[in-house]
């Protein structure tokens, strides 16, 4: 469904917590998008979900979104 050139943008507002199955959606998102040519940006990741994506070292994956309140890393 994605299409290359595109912008997918997760919104993890209100995501407090996430198991090894989150984390493979999430990693499993980012090989897709990158191997179709679009642009994976999380935003709004709370202090929790931020400290599990840096300890698993994905964190840095990812691509910074436009707002700079929510910005990644």
């Amino acid at each position: 469904m994605m299409k290359p050139g595109t912008r997918v943008v997760l919104d993890l507002t209100n995501v407090t917590h996430c198991d090894s199955s989150g984390l493979g959606a999430v990693i499993s998102l980012y090989v897709t998008s990158k191997s179709t040519g679009c642009r994976l940006e999380l935003i709004n990741l709370g202090q929790k979900i931020r400290q599990l994506f840096s300890m698993a070292n994905i964190l840095s994956l990812f691509e910074p979104a436009a707002d700079i309140t929510t910005r990644i890393p």
